[in-house]
């Protein structure tokens, strides 16, 4: 299976010689687009500079990872951790680089509540439900609730599936694997 953090840095490595800008220049146009969600500087580079979909969605997952997005933009996931909820950005940051990992067109969409994971479309989301529970929702369409895979009812009707995480030690192998059926559907 391929590293995905070594995919990235070849792509970083061959940027300027594939597209004529070195990675810099990339950020900087992104942020000259005014855009702060994922999804829309990627759009903007792709229709704007002819960049293609993996290098646009590597320059702004690099230009978001950057802090480029100022305070006055508002950080939702920071405001979502905020509070009594602060103990579960670990499991937020932790979970989230897994994610990451899965390839280069994973999107994470923050929303006032919680972070939507993306693909094509959405394949799930994770939220800090509790100070001391995160739920991971999931559409895991013809798949039967067992276990922790409970089904999502009226929780979220974007996704089928619902993971409650009350411990660290919960964001393990079987919790991954049902994430990863989720973005190998999506």
């Amino acid at each position: 299976m391929a590293d995905p953090k070594a995919e990235a840095e070849s792509m970083v490595r061959n940027l300027k010689e594939k597209t004529g800008k070195d990675l810099e220049s990339w950020k900087a146009l992104a942020k000259a687009s005014g855009e702060t969600k994922h999804g829309k500087i990627v759009a903007h580079l792709k229709a704007e500079h002819g960049l293609g979909h993996g290098y646009a969605n590597l320059v702004a997952h690099m230009f978001l990872d950057s802090g480029a997005i100022n305070a006055e933009s508002g950080d939702l996931i920071a405001e979502q951790y905020a509070g009594a909820k602060a103990a579960l950005k670990p499991w937020y940051d932790a979970l989230a680089k897994q994610i990451a990992a899965f390839g280069t067109d994973v999107e994470f969409a923050p929303k006032k509540a919680y972070v939507s994971l993306r693909r094509s479309k959405q394949f799930g989301l994770i939220q800090p439900s509790t100070a001391a529970r995160m739920d991971i929702g999931l559409v895991l369409k013809g798949v039967a609730p067992k276990g922790r895979l409970e089904a999502a009812g009226s929780w979220n009707a974007m996704c089928t599936h619902r993971v409650r995480v009350e411990d660290a030690k919960q964001i393990d192998k079987e919790l991954l694997g049902w994430v990863k059926q989720a973005y190998d559907a999506g």
